[in-house]
C-alpha cells in the first residue's frame, strides 16, 4: 500500500468516519463511542485489529446511549461539551454523568449524546401532597380534580408557571382546607 494516499473509507449508514490517532486501540475506541470491539470490527471489513495505523481512517458505528430522563443530540461542528451544556441549560457535570466514558475534550461530529432534562427540585408540601403532571392537567383541572383553588395551588408552589406545566414535573397540591389552615 502506498502510505501517500489513502483510501476514501465509505462507512455504512448508522456510523462515522474516524482517523486513527497515536495511541488509540480499538479497545479504547469501543469505550470512547461506547460501541463493541466487534461492532467496530464488522463496520471495518478486512481491518486488522493488532495493526492500526496512525491517519488510517475507519467506521465506527453510531451508538444510541440509553437516555430515560433526557433526549438524544447529535454533535454538529463547533460544539463544545460546555457550549451545548449552556445551550439546554444544564450542568457540564450533568451532561459528563448521563454519558459514561465520554470525553469531554474530544467530541465528534455525528456523535450521539444524551442531554439529561434539568428536573426541577420537588417543592416541599407540609400541608398537601405532590401530584406528578400528567398529559392534558391544567391548574384550573387539578383545582376542579382536587377541589381546591387555582390561586391555593400557585401559592403552594412559589415559582410555578402556570402556563407552562411539564408532564412528569412535581407539584404540592395543597388540602381543602374547611376553617382554618395552618
Amino acid at each position: 500500500m502506498n502510505d501517500d494516499y489513502q483510501i476514501e473509507q465509505v462507512c455504512p449508514p448508522g456510523s462515522f468516519q474516524y482517523t486513527i490517532m497515536a495511541g488509540d486501540t480499538l479497545f479504547a475506541l469501543s469505550q470512547r463511542f461506547n460501541v463493541t470491539v466487534q461492532a467496530i470490527i464488522n463496520a471495518n471489513p478486512g481491518i486488522d485489529p493488532n495493526r492500526l495505523q496512525i491517519g488510517q481512517i475507519i467506521c465506527i458505528p453510531r451508538s444510541t446511549p440509553p437516555c430515560p430522563n433526557g433526549f438524544l443530540y447529535t454533535v454538529v461542528a463547533g460544539d463544545t461539551l460546555i457550549g451545548i451544556a449552556q445551550r439546554f441549560n444544564v450542568s457540564l457535570q450533568a451532561i459528563i454523568n448521563a454519558n459514561p466514558g465520554i470525553d469531554p475534550n474530544f467530541l465528534q461530529i455525528g456523535q450521539v449524546i444524551c442531554i439529561p432534562r434539568s428536573i426541577p427540585p420537588t417543592p416541599p408540601c407540609p400541608n398537601g401532597f405532590l401530584y406528578t403532571i400528567m398529559p392534558g392537567d391544567t391548574l384550573f383541572s387539578l383545582a376542579q380534580k382536587f377541589n381546591v383553588t387555582v390561586q391555593a395551588i400557585i401559592n403552594a408552589n412559589p415559582g410555578i408557571d402556570p402556563n407552562r406545566l411539564q408532564i412528569g414535573q412535581v407539584i404540592c397540591i395543597p388540602r381543602r382546607c374547611i376553617v382554618v389552615c395552618f
